[in-house]
């Protein structure tokens, strides 16, 4: 019979290291229920301001929950976690982080903007912009096989720091084994994102969770995959969008072109700082490949859903 765990709140882990003795080991069926910390470790507080910013200690940022060892999991199977449940605590935070995001020269300078979230559905930037809540972990992932102890920050085929907002509540993640036992971590967790995360943060937030794992032997994928439980945008899809377009033979800059008109556009249409813009931009809006087939030139599109205003 399937049973139901409690992670510890004092476990936490700062690297990818599979030589960590699991705080929890399960069996497939089973659940675990979560409480973590947000991606600061506690750094960043509901009375914060811009100035902590410059003294984060980087060895404490992305505490993770874990490891969860796995049952019979195993190099070359598949574990399957099914997000039962996700919710956020009161609150959360959205920074520019200088020398990070996909415009740093443009945004040279410590933003931090704290958020209420005790309404439940929607939190506002603005009195007139309101971003619907939709919960998930920005980092979930199974430990990378090898002697080394990557940072937590860049993803990989293990999973990791994916920043994939589509799965949340009612979604299921497919991660591929690379040591036994899986070794499960999660955390990083936001309220709310845009494809894309383009000002490196979005709204960060403790949250609580009810995972639920499962074993898949003798399959193989080369990375993660996973599947939502119905449409990907539904609390804004009625109102329709506007999108900015990036132009360029580099994949990157067309992101970059895109964004910084999206940008202007969010400024001078709603009377927006370009720096507000660029926040809500990283919460908000999705960026999408739109053309990737006609060398020697590609398209990134920046979408906007108009739903959040007014």
């Amino acid at each position: 019979m399937a049973s139901t765990h409690y992670f510890p709140d004092d476990r936490v882990h700062y690297v990818w290291d599979n030589e960590q003795e699991p705080a929890l080991t399960v069996e497939p069926g089973d659940t675990v229920v979560y409480h973590t910390r947000e991606v600061s470790d506690g750094q960043i507080t509901p009375d914060s301001d811009a100035s902590a910013l410059d003294n984060l200690d980087w060895d404490r940022v992305y505490p993770l929950a874990g490891p969860v060892a796995v049952a019979n999991a195993e190099p070359g199977d598949v574990l399957a976690v099914e997000v039962l449940d996700i919710h956020t605590e009161a609150w959360g935070w959205t920074a520019v982080i200088p020398g990070f995001g996909l415009l740093p020269e443009d945004f040279p300078d410590a933003y931090l903007k704290i958020f209420d979230l005790t309404n439940g559905d929607y939190t506002l930037f603005k009195d007139d912009i309101a971003i619907p809540i939709v919960p998930f972990f920005g980092t979930m992932g199974v430990s990378p096989a090898g002697p080394e102890k990557p940072i937590i920050m860049p993803p990989g085929p293990f999973g990791g720091n994916m920043d994939t907002r589509h799965i949340t509540k009612g979604s299921i993640l497919y991660l591929p084994v690379h040591v036994e036992g899986a070794l499960f971590s999660c955390g990083d967790a936001h309220a709310a994102q845009g494809d894309g995360e383009v000002c490196v943060t979005g709204i960060e937030s403790p949250m609580y969770a009810s995972l639920r794992f499962d074993l898949i032997k003798g399959r193989s994928i080369p990375a993660p995959q996973f599947q939502t439980p119905g449409p990907l945008t539904p609390l804004i899809e009625e109102a329709g969008w506007y999108a900015t377009m990036g132009v360029n033979p580099d994949l990157m800059q067309a992101a970059r072109d895109s964004l910084r008109a999206m940008v202007e556009h969010i400024s001078t249409t709603y009377g927006l700082d370009p720096v507000e813009a660029y926040v809500l931009a990283s919460l908000v809006v999705d960026l999408k490949i739109s053309e990737i087939v006609d060398q020697p030139n590609w398209i990134v599109s920046s979408y906007l859903p108009l739903a959040i205003f007014g």
